[in-house]
């Protein structure tokens, strides 16, 4: 990806003229979930600006150069709450959730990654997770092995969570969490990979719930990748496109 993420973190990689950030953004939106908190690191000016000029990139609009006075075209618009927040440079996963507490405050909440696309129907997602009264939910999915492994018993319970290895019946951690505030007591600090301690001690003492997720799901690490979902798009057949 190195060429592509050079000059841009990669939740601003395009698919279709749009960042993958925006496509997952709006499987939330299409759901009714418009309130984002953008944790930001690697580039992050270059997601600011994106935001920052968001209104005026996605509409038409007039500009007198004498005078700088700009008329914005009525169009459609997108009702979404964006908070950009720095959240530093080399701090890991778990630390950048963290550095969030202030903005989620004591309520339950959703977290994703910014390079990865699903059909995931949202609302049965927060539903299940409302239903077993645990801390947390992880989406669980079936794409090749190279994820967080995940173990869990015939009641869906996550027995274990190993980053990045297969394990049991190659289900592995897609993302798209559903989480309790009380999550964040397990994060220590800046060096805490979420996938690490985070989960790994919700599994073990029984907090953390596999919503499983048997339709599609892809991630972006790859130029493949990239290419495998552009031609999806231009093929008009995306199934994460719900909106």
């Amino acid at each position: 990806m190195q060429e592509e993420t050079s000059l841009k973190p990669k939740p601003m990689v395009e698919i279709g003229g749009r960042p993958i950030l925006w496509h997952i953004m709006n499987i939330y939106a299409e759901h009714g979930y418009k309130d984002f908190v953008l944790a930001l690191g690697y580039l992050g000016e270059v997601v600011k600006s994106y935001f920052l000029n968001y209104h005026f990139l996605r509409n038409d609009f007039s500009i007198n150069l004498g005078t700088g006075e700009l008329t914005l075209h009525p169009a459609e618009q997108d009702d979404w709450q964006v908070h950009l927040i720095d959240t530093g440079l080399r701090t890991q996963t778990g630390g950048r959730i963290k550095r969030l507490a202030d903005i989620i405050g004591k309520q339950t909440f959703m977290l994703t990654y910014g390079d990865g696309v699903a059909d995931v129907d949202v609302g049965k997602l927060v539903a299940f997770h409302r239903s077993h009264g645990k801390l947390a939910t992880v989406t669980a999915v079936r794409p090749p092995a190279r994820f967080g492994g995940l173990v869990f018993d015939d009641k869906s319970r996550v027995a274990a969570f190993s980053e990045k290895s297969q394990l049991g019946e190659g289900w592995f951690s897609g993302g798209f969490f559903v989480l309790e505030p009380q999550v964040l007591d397990y994060i220590a600090g800046d060096e805490t990979l979420f996938e690490r301690e985070p989960l790994e001690c919700l599994a073990a003492e029984g907090q953390l719930i596999a919503y499983r997720h048997e339709s599609f799901w892809q991630c972006m690490d790859t130029l493949r990748d990239v290419r495998l979902l552009q031609s999806l798009w231009d093929a008009g057949k995306a199934p994460w496109k719900v909106w």
